[in-house]
């Protein structure tokens, strides 16, 4: 059977966040964050559960890393818990949390495990959402402060740090669809929180680099291409409109230094913006968004299929019937992976590239024999790892890749109904039991390669 082998070096990984593993609330100094407070109110979150206890990392690490071996991943993607670090957000740091990350990166270092580090996975101190968050420009100052207190004392140790994770969702989801925390429908707080969030890290990659100067330095989007449902000119131009709201509004000023201009009209046009003077940008923002990078981390789950609606706003068509979406009601589409990092390649100067998420939910049943066979996820990370191997063949400086999830966890809105991990969180006892996906992995792990055909 042919194989797709990836280069030597290649990075094999899996993610989590800290938010949704960890719990521990208020053990050894921790503070509530935003999600924490989210999750308080009554029908926020699908399940009315929270992250409070979540998988129980906090004390179940060495666990979890003895799960990472078992796989036998060379790199692990986890994220800082920032009310851990400065629980009120600013001030002297919380030296108990401190401690915590820094016995952990240790413990995986000793297991042959790079730390890909994220300082920020949505979980703002709530001190700070309380003084206005994101929407206001004293929490980049806020992020800058945190980021130096952590790189002060791991950034020997991290291979590499990403500042954010997924400024689109903490600005879009969280202030403007009201689909997140804090969940607003305010444009104007959407667009200065991913102005703060970009500016934020902008400042702090020079911290990073002064406290951490071998660790690569990057950032972590979520992209989704966008695809005309016909060739007709109006859908055509739905994709344009989609991709800047989306990808470029992001990437332009990370790599260009500037806001697409095209996409500035089009939030004016639809009332995201008054006029087009951006009044949030002010003296120097974007030359400092602008700051080199080692890496961009790409959170890859599908492709939006567009048409244009009534009103010329893009309008999202669902492609497959039902049944073959995803637990998340998404489409499986890695040849969508392929095309968006070609693209990226092609339009922008980037270094480097790592897929920092890629997986699916699907629901999951114990079978009589204890296994978990779960042949959707293991076909959905077949075929993105394919599409992976086609996109470094066709020139993408593609260096590793992380599957979302090593466990089953507390998915935001949603709470625990949907199922990510490659391992089984039993949320009674906490027992993590691995899924077949989690074997076919190891496999790929060891093998550093794939095959063309799914087994």
């Amino acid at each position: 059977m042919a194989m797709h082998r990836f280069p030597d070096g290649f990075l094999w990984g899996v993610a989590t966040s800290a938010q949704q593993i960890e719990g521990a609330r208020h053990e050894d100094g921790r503070a509530d964050s935003l999600w924490d407070d989210y999750a308080a109110t009554p029908g926020t979150i699908a399940d009315g559960s929270n992250p409070y206890t979540a998988c129980d990392h906090y004390h179940r690490w060495r666990e979890d890393i003895e799960l990472m071996r078992w796989l036998g991943v060379n790199a692990y993607r986890l994220s800082i818990a920032w009310p851990r670090i400065l629980p009120a957000g600013t001030g002297a740091p919380n030296e108990a949390g401190l401690d915590f990350y820094e016995q952990l990166i240790d413990e995986l270092l000793a297991a042959g495990i790079k730390p890909f580090v994220t300082l920020n996975h949505w979980d703002i101190p709530m001190a700070l959402q309380e003084a206005g968050g994101w929407p206001e420009r004293d929490t980049v100052q806020a992020f800058v402060e945190y980021t130096d207190a952590v790189t002060r004392r791991l950034g020997d140790r991290v291979h590499a740090w990403a500042t954010h994770n997924e400024p689109w969702c903490i600005a879009v989801q969280g202030y403007e669809e009201a689909g997140h925390a804090p969940g607003r429908r305010n444009p104007d707080e959407a667009l200065r929180t991913a102005h703060h969030l970009l500016l934020s890290h902008g400042l702090a990659t020079g911290v990073i680099r002064e406290n951490a100067p071998d660790s690569e330095v990057g950032i972590v989007l979520n992209l989704a291409p966008g695809w005309p449902e016909t060739d007709s000119p109006g859908d055509e131009e739905a994709v344009r409109i989609h991709n800047g709201l989306f990808n470029r509004w992001y990437l332009d000023p990370l790599f260009r230094g500037a806001y697409p201009e095209d996409t500035i009209a089009d939030r004016v046009r639809f009332a995201q913006l008054s006029s087009p003077e951006l009044s949030f940008v002010e003296d120097g923002d974007m030359e400092t968004i602008n700051a080199p990078l080692d890496y961009l981390g790409v959170n890859y789950y599908g492709r939006v299929v567009l048409r244009e609606g009534p009103d010329g706003r893009p309008e999202g068509v669902c492609p497959v019937p039902p049944e073959e979406l995803t637990e998340m009601g998404w489409e499986v589409f890695p040849e969508g992976m392929t095309r968006l990092l070609t693209e990226l390649t092609r339009e922008y100067d980037i270094a480097a590239i790592y897929i920092t998420e890629s997986g699916a939910a699907f629901t999951d049943t114990v079978d009589e024999d204890g296994k978990i066979r779960d042949p959707k996820r293991q076909a959905f990370l077949h075929d993105h790892l394919v599409a992976a191997s086609d996109a470094i063949k066709a020139g993408v400086p593609l260096r590793g890749y992380f599957a979302w999830t090593l466990m089953d966890n507390f998915e935001w809105q949603h709470g625990y109904k949907m199922r990510f991990g490659l391992f089984r969180v039993d949320y009674d006892s906490l027992k993590r039991t691995p899924k077949e996906s989690a074997r076919w992995y190891r496999g790929v792990t060891a093998a550093n390669a794939v095959d063309d055909e799914r087994r």
